[in-house]
C-alpha cells in the first residue's frame, strides 16, 4: 500500500499577479509543501493555513498588513517578501510576527528555502539580526529591556562562542563534530533563551555583515 505524505499548506498573498504565479511555481513539484493562492481574507478564513508567504515590497501599508494577520491569526506563521533590506525593518517586521524576511529581489530558490526552513521551525533571516539578538544574551546595558541572562549548557556556550566568530551552521557543525540540523537545535535554544521574539522591537540595531542565513 502506498504512503500519502501530508502537505503542509502554505498561503501566498502577492501585490503583483506575475510574481504570485512565478513564486508559486517553485513549488510545484514540492512533495510536503502545497501553496494556496487567493484573497488574504480568504486565505485568513482557512484554519488548515499555518503559513503567509507576504509579497508585499510595492505596498506601502505592508507593516499594518502584518500586523492585522498576527491580529487576526496569531498561529500563523509569516515569511515576508519585503523591500530592498533594511535594517529597522527587519527588525519591526519580525516583531510584528515574521519568521523569515527576504529581500522581494530575492529569486524562487532563496524563497521556497526560507519556507522550507520556516516550515522545519527555524526563522530565516540576515545572519547579522542573528549577532543582534546574541548581543542582547549577552549584555544588557541602559534602556528599558530588562532580561535575566539565562544559562547556557557546555554545548550552547560552544555553539554561541563560533556564531560569534562568524561561524555558518554547516561550519558550527564540522568544528563541533554533529550535524547540521543540531546546531540550528542549539540556535533556536539560544533564541528562545533570550526571550528576543516579544522584545525586537525595543532595539537598536547595528550595522554589520549582511549575509544571509537561517538560525
Amino acid at each position: 500500500m502506498t504512503s500519502v505524505t501530508a502537505q503542509t499548506q502554505v498561503g501566498l498573498v502577492s501585490t503583483q499577479h506575475i510574481r504570485e504565479i512565478g513564486l508559486a511555481s517553485a513549488f510545484d513539484d514540492h512533495s510536503t509543501i502545497l501553496i494556496t493562492t487567493g484573497d488574504l481574507d480568504q486565505l485568513l478564513a482557512n484554519e488548515q493555513l499555518g503559513y503567509l508567504l507576504l509579497d508585499v515590497s510595492t505596498d506601502p501599508h505592508w507593516m499594518e498588513t502584518q500586523i492585522m494577520v498576527r491580529r487576526v491569526r496569531p498561529d500563523i506563521k509569516q515569511i515576508v517578501l519585503g523591500p530592498a533590506e533594511n535594517d529597522e525593518l527587519i527588525l519591526r517586521s519580525i516583531a510584528a510576527g515574521a519568521r523569515g524576511y527576504l529581500d522581494s529581489n530575492s529569486g524562487p530558490v532563496s524563497v521556497l528555502q526560507a519556507v522550507e526552513m520556516v516550515v522545519q521551525g527555524s526563522i530565516w533571516a540576515p545572519r547579522k539580526l542573528l549577532a543582534t539578538l546574541i548581543d542582547r544574551l549577552l549584555s544588557q546595558q541602559g534602556g528599558t529591556v530588562t532580561l535575566t541572562t539565562p544559562a547556557l549548557s557546555p554545548r550552547e556556550r560552544q555553539v554561541l562562542d563560533l556564531i560569534m566568530s562568524a561561524r555558518s551552521n554547516r561550519e558550527i557543525a564540522q568544528e563541533l563534530g554533529i550535524e547540521e540540523r543540531t546546531v540550528k537545535a542549539y540556535v533556536a535554544s539560544l533564541l528562545k533563551k533570550t526571550g528576543a521574539e516579544n522584545r525586537l522591537n525595543n532595539h537598536h540595531q547595528r550595522r554589520g555583515s549582511t549575509i544571509p542565513c537561517c538560525f
